[in-house]
């Protein structure tokens, strides 16, 4: 006889859990120690700076600006460098941003970012969207003249002097390929060139 195996009843359907609720959204808190005036955004350079970060660190938001550039504009702007950035006035505000304009002219020219620039002569610190304004016209300037540099940077090449045989493949010189079945396909080649004369003839 065979065993009948009892049939197994359908059971009540799994309830179906409601997806989790998305995490709210973080709310910036005042800080203790903002003032009446605080900001919690500066806008600087057409940035927007968050006002919770003291001044040094909140101006290496820019590009182009670092921790010792900052420090030296917090100094020439006379703003303490440990102050929230949104707890300054207006008028600190725009002191640091006249102190950003003149820098080049303010500081050595060891501590620009772009001395003796090639069309005015002067020291010039670049910062914000201009850096890759800039940076376009540099090379946009070497493909016109057709300085090596420039032709490399036509020709999708590495630029400083680095090695091309094993790095910065693109293209059809992607894989390893050696020297014997290079030549193995160059003989097969040959090959089938003098079988279709044959035919031919």
């Amino acid at each position: 006889m065979e065993d009948s195996m009892p049939e197994k009843t359908p059971g009540p359907a799994p309830a179906q859990t409601a997806p989790p609720p998305p995490p709210a959204a973080k709310t910036v808190q005042r800080p203790p120690d903002a003032k009446e005036h605080f900001r919690f955004i500066v806008r600087l350079t057409n940035t927007d700076l968050p006002g919770q970060r003291t001044v040094v660190y909140a101006l290496t938001g820019i590009k182009g600006i670092g921790v010792r550039i900052a420090e030296a504009v917090a100094d020439l702007a006379s703003v303490p460098r440990t102050e929230r950035i949104g707890n300054l006035t207006e008028e600190q505000v725009a002191k640091i941003a006249e102190v950003l304009g003149n820098l080049g002219e303010i500081v050595p020219g060891w501590v620009v970012n772009r001395p003796h620039d090639w069309e005015t002569g002067a020291d010039i610190h670049v910062y914000g969207a201009e850096i890759d304004l800039r940076w376009r016209d540099d090379i946009n300037r070497m493909k016109m003249i057709r300085c090596y540099k420039g032709i490399r940077h036509e020709q999708g090449q590495k630029v400083r002097g680095q090695r091309t045989r094993s790095n910065g493949r693109t293209g059809l010189t992607v894989g390893v390929v050696k020297k014997t079945a290079i030549a193995a396909a160059k003989a097969a080649e040959k090959e089938e060139g003098g079988r279709k004369k044959e035919k031919k003839e």
